[in-house]
C-alpha cells in the first residue's frame, strides 16, 4: 500500500528542530616526526676506531646494510638512529654520524666509527683516536641490543 500527501504551494513546510551548518571538509595535516632532544651538555670523552672493508656490506644489528662510505657508527647503548656529533681532540676536525650498529668495544673506547668518518676526522691510519661525542638526537629504537 503506498500513502502519498499533497502539499499546497501556500503552505508551509514543517521545520527540522535544530539546523547545524554543513560540516567543513576535513583537513588532515601531516605530523612531522620529531626525535626527542637532547641537551647540548650530554657528552662523552674517549676514544673511537673505525671499522670498513671486511663489513662492508653485511647487515648491522639496527637490519641495515654496512656501507662503509656512509656517516654512521657503532655504539653500545645509543637507540639506534640516534645523530651523534663526533670531534677529534688531536686535530679538532668533526663529523655527524647515525648510529646504526651495536658492538662490544674494548675498554675505553665509546664509538666504531665508519671508514668515511675516520677519514673526515683523519684517523684511519692511526686507527684510534681521542674523542668527544655530542649526542644531538636520540633514535627511537633499542632493538638488538
Amino acid at each position: 500500500m503506498f500513502f502519498t500527501q499533497t502539499v499546497h504551494a501556500d503552505t508551509s513546510l514543517p521545520r527540522p528542530l535544530a539546523t547545524l551548518p554543513p560540516a567543513p571538509p576535513a583537513v588532515v595535516a601531516p605530523t612531522p616526526v620529531v626525535l626527542p632532544k637532547v641537551p647540548a651538555w650530554h657528552r662523552l670523552k674517549g676514544f673511537a676506531t673505525w671499522y670498513g672493508e671486511h663489513f662492508h656490506g653485511r647487515k648491522t644489528a639496527s637490519g641495515e646494510t654496512y656501507d662503509m662510505n656512509a656517516m654512521t657508527a657503532c655504539h653500545p647503548t645509543l637507540p639506534f638512529g640516534s645523530v651523534v656529533r663526533v670531534k677529534n681532540l688531536r686535530n679538532h676536525r668533526s663529523v655527524v654520524v647515525r648510529i646504526t650498529d651495536r658492538g662490544d668495544l674494548i675498554k675505553g673506547r665509546i664509538i666504531d666509527l665508519s671508514f668515511a668518518a675516520a677519514q673526515e676526522l683523519k684517523m684511519t691510519e692511526a686507527g684510534v683516536a681521542p674523542v668527544a661525542l655530542e649526542v644531538l638526537a636520540l633514535g627511537g629504537s633499542r632493538s638488538s641490543q
